[in-house]
């Protein structure tokens, strides 16, 4: 695997409010010099609001994994001079200073120089009922953790690749999608990492409590998809695995 230095394009997933996506979208944007504009872009998962200023639109609402695996799939074959892709929620905003793009790919260089290869990256979050390792510690530098949640992951387009992509078989909604594929990378060798010097703030479930069933349809899947891949008892593993967990104030 070449080890350069990590080139990475930002893609905000829009569904629901365009003023969510628009909030997250300028913070990206601003501070930013003109040339990595580019590298900043909104995929409209065909939204019933559209968003005017998206780089695509697909033709119907793929969820999140589904709207994941098109864009891997996207830079892998069309732009592969991206190593890595930043896949956020429109309804996450930044509490930590920007200019985002780079200060992230500064972070994630000078992780990889003492940890190695990492392959998901993620802001952390000033609160997340669900998910207690991605909590900010501002007094430490990083998380290293076995899974994310998907939120704000920023994946390595390699080990992604390596590791066979995204495993959405069965699970339309995604939920669970991102606690399987960060996962898998902690048990390939790769760093899984929570950085407390870059956080967010996440509204959750902001567009899915608006679509009359889908958090409980969402859930059932998630069971059945974690189930069949972890084991019945998936949830007692995964409370195993967070709790191993651990804070470095120094790399």
């Amino acid at each position: 695997m070449t080890n350069r230095p990590p080139h990475i394009c930002a893609v905000i997933l829009h569904y629901g409010d365009p003023g969510l996506t628009a909030r997250v979208h300028s913070q990206l944007l601003e501070g930013l010099e003109p040339r990595l504009q580019q590298a900043v872009r909104v995929l409209d998962n065909a939204a019933p609001e559209t968003y005017a200023e998206a780089w695509t639109r697909l033709p119907e609402n793929l969820f999140w994994a589904g709207a994941l695996d098109w864009t891997v799939d996207h830079f892998i074959r069309n732009e592969p001079d991206y190593t890595h892709l930043w896949f956020l929620n429109n309804d996450v905003s930044f509490s930590t200073p920007g200019p985002h793009l780079p200060k992230a790919a500064a972070r994630l260089q000078w992780i990889e120089s003492r940890i190695g290869t990492v392959g998901v990256y993620s802001p952390s979050a000033l609160r997340n009922p669900y998910h207690a390792q991605m909590v900010r510690n501002p007094d430490a530098q990083i998380r290293r953790t076995p899974f994310v949640d998907g939120i704000a992951p920023l994946w390595n387009l390699a080990t992604l690749q390596e590791l066979g992509g995204i495993d959405l078989r069965g699970n339309r909604q995604g939920y669970g999608v991102d606690i399987y594929t960060s996962l898998r990378q902690h048990q390939a060798g790769y760093g899984v990492v929570v950085d407390h010097q870059l956080a967010l703030r996440h509204t959750y479930h902001s567009t899915a409590r608006s679509i009359p069933g889908f958090l409980d349809a969402s859930a059932r899947a998630e069971q059945a998809y974690l189930g069949s891949r972890l084991g019945a008892d998936y949830k007692t593993l995964l409370e195993e695995l967070r709790a191993q967990s651990s804070d470095h104030v120094k790399l």
